[in-house]
């Protein structure tokens, strides 16, 4: 995987830089940075690692607080100079069909995690290898972490990346995903 393009981007968050890593020019899902212009490498980077979410991020949907997680940390990096990374892994790496499969398992009273199960994956199948490649290209060797999640956490840790602090991000419920969001944190151990 490497950079295949780079290319500003205003954005109604802020100026930014938009690189786009894929293994080649012809990827048609390739994996994407929304980077400050004055990223400093001297300090901590507030870094992002966001996986895709078409149903939340694009489209708003309620069901879970994906969407507002990518705008909060995009607003964040604006003010702290730091990175979004986004990984193409929707449905918290099992795809979008599966993962409509897996929100219609959800509407007969199974939880996130249940409806995962059963259609036969993991609770989460998502992997941050990547993530973690892409910040050294960046030159990234200090970081903080914006998240809830405790396996972005342990990724950081047991690579070379140093992670100086984790950054919450806490996204109040509603009536459509406040049983999805106590899930996460009971089941799946994120941290609010």
């Amino acid at each position: 995987m490497k950079r295949q393009v780079e290319t500003y981007l205003p954005t109604k968050y802020g100026n930014f830089n938009m690189i786009i890593y894929a293994d080649s020019a012809d990827d048609i899902k390739p994996h994407f940075v929304i980077c400050h212009r004055k990223l400093d490498l001297t300090k901590p980077v507030a870094v992002r690692i966001h996986s895709e979410c078409l149903t939340g991020d694009l489209l708003g949907s309620q069901r879970c607080d994906c969407g507002e997680q990518l705008a909060t940390a995009l607003g964040i990096i604006n003010e702290r100079n730091g990175v979004v990374i986004y990984l193409r892994q929707e449905g918290r790496g099992i795809g979008l069909i599966n993962k409509l499969k897996a929100y219609n398992i959800q509407d007969t009273g199974r939880n996130t995690v249940d409806a995962n199960t059963d259609l036969g994956f993991k609770p989460d199948m998502r992997k941050y290898d990547i993530g973690i490649q892409i910040l050294e290209d960046l030159g990234i060797t200090e970081i903080d972490l914006i998240t809830n999640n405790p396996r972005k956490i342990e990724a950081i840790e047991n690579s070379k990346i140093k992670l100086n602090d984790r950054v919450p991000l806490v996204i109040p419920s509603n009536i459509e995903n406040e049983e999805y969001l106590q899930v996460k944190k009971e089941l799946m151990g994120h941290l609010y």
